[in-house]
């Protein structure tokens, strides 16, 4: 969109929130870049210039506005809709791979030569990988540096800098304050007051309507490894470091969000993968303007606009419990959930109590005795076959899975049919597009509200919704008063 001058200067004259993410606005005379919806008197056309990234604007000069914030705008959308190179790159990029592997490390996960790499990355987002990745880092940074009281070395390498030197020079470059001028100016309410927790708030882009996104998460958590507490989500997270525990509560504007991590230079990950489980980046304005052309959904999208997809922060987690809940009630699939992670998860401690177990690996389900498991013998059998090729490496679900690839293969394993195959392309892969023909729920839906029941016919009609089918089966779920479609009390 960044080359789209005559638009972009529209919406940064009206300050339009919700192109904040798809680019920046840098100011020729100040020297500062701002997200679209910057407070401030918006600058003649004539000194503005657009990058499609962060990165791009700091590697052109500029730095961060004070005012704005555009640091801690939404990611772009993009990333969540496409399934092309960049797109795996920019999800791989967001979850720390460039920090914890080098460019070496990412190319290598998607199968390309890091050139090719280097080149499509810059040709879109204006900067390459590792440019990006130290733009995270500086975000990274500055969040560790307002919002706890950790000494600036270790801010530093909890950030991904490799010296002191290099932290203090990003953080001086981007936001034009030393990093103890940035833990000066934080906002009071900032900072967390328990020791060792991380308080934050994570944007989205109005509106989000959190009934069903937060009444699915609440619905089907597996006791020890999920609960609804207070008026928030809490979950134990498996990180690259260590391991965390997060609540993520809905609030006006923002959700807020409270982490406590075992390895401080998990922050990262811990955000993105977070921002991931409830499609946080996503655009609902376009979801909703697509579906609501349909007469058949259009009471539903005026009734609760901007459903999220409800999706996972482990895809080889969510596919496991996919299994467990097929052909049985969520209860059952819950109670058969919390039984592997009594025997086979790892066990955590939390400070508030309720969580008990980071959930299994598949490793640590590879040992378990099929016998033991009071499920159907095929069910057993996709279970294990499922597990074993996660363990040799046959299977890898992650965020730069290719879509379409990836549901072949699923479709390949014994016990695996479609709806198997595309929810876990819906919740675990992040697809937009993926439809749940099958779907008892949607079905139903579908034949109270005058459209097709049958799979295909449904299927059919469906195309007009896409590319935002997987929006569209929220909407339809949303129809039934089963309790994923109700945030508790």
């Amino acid at each position: 969109m960044h080359t789209d001058t005559e638009r972009c200067v529209r919406a940064v004259q009206s300050k339009d929130a919700r192109f904040d993410g798809w680019f920046y606005t840098a100011v020729l005379t100040t020297g500062i870049y701002c997200r679209p919806s910057c407070p401030a008197v918006p600058p003649k056309p004539a000194h503005m210039v657009f990058h499609p990234s962060a990165a791009a604007c700091q590697q052109a000069g500029f730095r961060a506005c004070k005012r704005c914030r555009p640091d801690t705008s939404p990611g772009s959308p993009e990333w969540n809709v496409r399934a092309d190179l960049v797109a795996r790159a920019m999800r791989l990029i967001a979850d720390g791979v460039v920090d914890r592997e080098g460019v070496t490390g990412l190319a290598a996960r998607l199968g390309y030569s890091t050139r090719q790499i280097e080149r499509q990355v810059r040709a879109e987002l204006g900067a390459g990988p590792l440019a990006l990745a130290r733009a995270q880092r500086a975000r990274t940074a500055r969040l560790l540096a307002e919002t706890t009281d950790l000494p600036m070395a270790d801010v530093a390498f909890a950030a991904g800098f490799s010296s002191i030197r290099t932290f203090n020079d990003t953080v001086r470059e981007v936001f034009a304050l030393s990093p103890s001028e940035l833990r000066t100016r934080a906002p009071k309410h900032a900072a967390s007051g328990t020791p060792g927790v991380i308080t934050l708030r994570l944007p989205f882009r109005a509106p989000l309507h959190p009934d069903n996104l937060f009444g699915h998460l609440a619905a089907t958590a597996v006791p020890g490894v999920e609960e609804w507490r207070d008026g928030a989500y809490r979950r134990t997270l498996r990180l690259p470091y260590g391991h965390g525990i997060v609540a993520l509560a809905p609030r006006p504007g923002h959700i807020a969000c409270r982490l406590a991590l075992s390895d401080p230079r998990d922050l990262t990950v811990a955000i993105s993968r977070c921002r991931r489980l409830l499609d946080l980046d996503a655009d609902p304005v376009a979801v909703d303007e697509q579906l609501r052309a349909d007469p058949a959904l259009t009471p539903l999208v005026d009734k609760a606009p901007g459903r999220r997809v409800p999706r996972t922060v482990d895809e080889a987690e969510f596919a496991v419990r996919a299994v467990l809940g097929q052909q049985v009630s969520t209860a059952a699939a819950r109670t058969h959930a919390a039984r592997l992670v009594t025997a086979h998860g790892t066990p955590v401690d939390d400070p508030e109590g309720g969580l008990t177990h980071l959930f299994p690996t598949p490793e640590e389900l590879a040992a378990l005795d099929p016998d033991a498991l009071a499920m159907p013998r095929t069910r057993r059998t996709t279970l294990t076959t499922l597990v074993r090729r996660f363990a040799d490496g046959g299977l890898r679900l992650g965020a730069d899975s290719d879509w379409p690839e990836t549901r072949a293969a699923l479709l390949a394993l014994p016990g695996f049919g479609p709806w198997t195959a595309d929810v876990i392309a819906m919740r675990a892969l992040g697809d937009p597009d993926a439809f749940l023909p099958t779907d008892l729920g949607v079905r139903r839906a579908a034949d109270a509200l005058g459209l097709p029941s049958t799979p295909s016919a449904l299927t059919t009609r469906a195309t007009a919704w896409r590319p935002w089918r997987a929006y569209a089966v929220q909407y339809l779920w949303a129809t039934d008063s089963h309790p994923v479609n109700v945030l508790p009390a």
